[in-house]
């Protein structure tokens, strides 16, 4: 799995003439806090770091001396099978923050660095650049700092526009979203919601804050969003105990869209309105259409881990003006248009600042950038893992583009996802299950749940064998190799017991 021409630096490399004054400029010319003397043949003779370098000038050598002359001891070094996680046990070893990588010659062919492979990797971190200081500049210099603002106003418009959806309104989260939703559609205690099974949490609670009973539907394995056989079977049996649904929350799971061709026309018969909760798929499209104009309303979020983020926030759009003008109105207290404080309908604190939609308008900016980035690191587990067969990945099914905001995949029978997980997690390697369906979950325990026919439970066992590797659009190839290689590594353990 290793692939040091990843991080090997042309720069890191000393000829055997070389100087002291030489491999301070190699130091700073490659970053990578070492160089590496080599003799006439290519070999490695001896790594130098800043400390090395400053050492020797203070026992009275010059700047100019020949690095050959320096006493010194032939480094530590590994080849190139060499995993991330045993050449990180020889660092700390060795105590040594660098470990050269050399082929049966001696020769270098890549250069172990702790603060590549030491570091912590999450599952999915925030991506931020320059662009979104300059809306949040730009606010602060306006003094539009609290809720609301010309950012906010901005924001809302180029979302509508990246998602091909009349109207947006900016809130404080997806989950306030997605209980405007419900209000908007009329959603009320005793009511009956139809939701994916297979999601967060977020998606669910809402239902409860407005009283209504949530029912799931499974999920389908050739997409792991709504199957719509079992959606149009929990519709029939609302429908034969007189508890006709109200609305249908569809699911966007791990930024792929659902089966829409299929789902909409069956809700459609129904007469039962789609709420798209596309929190995990901006950037995702289904024949072209972008996510979150698949239903009457649709929701996105803005959380620390999404695709683009605001470091917490939300969006609702839909083609309705008069839905999305309702739902600003609800998110700042429900306030009436008059001259002073008049409220006629419970209103809710759930609107966006301006400093956080400025952050917003600059990650917009780069969403089709980052998108890419997050199927090219799919790509790349997809082909260092290709000789696994233990690992079957999430399908981008015919007709579908997804955002790929969580590498997933599924585990080999037998194989205890938890073992897995805990086991990179030794190694500083965030790794975690996928989504615990909602129907076991104790929270709604009471809760019924349709599958699409005989003992099938697709969620649970996507949930069983399932897990999401780590995503971020900021990881370096370094960080996935490092991944791949603990991943493997877990694996063969786990094929061994």
């Amino acid at each position: 799995m290793t692939n040091p021409s990843a991080f090997v630096h042309a720069d890191t490399l000393l000829l055997p003439t070389a100087t002291i004054s030489d491999a301070f400029e190699s130091l700073t010319q490659s970053g990578k806090g070492a160089a590496l003397l080599l003799d006439s043949k290519g070999r490695l003779q001896h790594l130098f770091t800043d400390g090395d370098l400053r050492r020797v000038l203070l026992a009275g050598q010059s700047i100019e001396t020949p690095l050959a002359q320096l006493k010194h001891k032939t480094p530590h070094s590994v080849s190139p099978d060499v995993r991330h996680h045993e050449a990180l046990m020889l660092m700390d070893r060795y105590r040594i923050d660098q470990l050269p990588i050399l082929d049966n010659e001696g020769r270098p062919v890549g250069l172990h660095l702790r603060r590549d492979i030491g570091s912590r990797i999450w599952l999915s971190t925030p991506h931020i650049g320059e662009e979104e200081l300059q809306f949040v500049n730009q606010a602060f210099a306006s003094n539009w700092i609290a809720p609301l603002g010309p950012n906010v106003d901005a924001f809302e418009r180029e979302v509508a526009a990246k998602v091909e959806v009349g109207h947006a309104a900016a809130l404080s989260s997806g989950t306030a979203a997605i209980h405007l939703a419900l209000i908007l559609l009329g959603i009320s205690r005793g009511d009956r919601v139809l939701c994916s099974s297979l999601t967060f949490v977020a998606s669910a609670n809402p239902i409860l804050y407005v009283g209504a009973e949530p029912l799931f539907v499974d999920a389908e394995a050739g997409s792991w969003n709504m199957c719509p056989i079992a959606l149009e079977r929990a519709l029939e049996q609302s429908a034969r105990e007189g508890r006709p649904a109200r609305a249908v929350m569809v699911v966007d799971i791990y930024g792929q869209a659902a089966d829409y061709d299929r789902i909409r026309p069956i809700c459609d018969r129904y007469g039962v309105p789609i709420i798209e909760d596309a929190a995990e798929a901006l950037g995702a499209s289904y024949g072209g259409k972008p996510c979150g104009g698949f239903g009457r309303i649709g929701v996105f979020s803005f959380n620390g881990n999404k695709i683009i983020t605001t470091s917490g926030g939300g969006m609702l759009v839909a083609d309705d003006a008069d839905l999305v003008q309702h739902a600003r109105k609800l998110a700042t207290q429900a306030r009436e248009d008059c001259p002073w404080y008049e409220h006629k309908e419970i209103g809710y604190n759930y609107r966006m600042s301006n400093v956080l939609a400025g952050i917003g308008r600059g990650q917009l900016s780069r969403l089709e950038e980052r998108v890419a980035a997050r199927r090219a690191i799919f790509e790349r587990y997809h082909e260092a893992l290709a000789q696994i067969d233990a690992i079957e990945w999430m399908p981008e099914y015919e007709g579908s583009f997804s955002n790929r905001w969580l590498t997933t995949c599924t585990l080999g029978a037998g194989i205890d996802p938890q073992a897995v997980c805990d086991d990179l997690a030794r190694l500083d390697i965030e790794v975690r299950r996928v989504w615990k369906p909602m129907h076991r979950q104790p929270l709604f325990a009471s809760s019924q749940f349709v599958n699409s026919g005989s003992n099938l439970d697709v969620a649970s066992d996507l949930f069983e064998r399932g897990l999401c590797l780590p995503s971020g659009s900021n990881m370096t190839e370094e960080q996935i190799d490092r991944v791949c290689d603990a991943l493997s590594a877990a694996l063969g353990r786990a094929d061994r017991t």
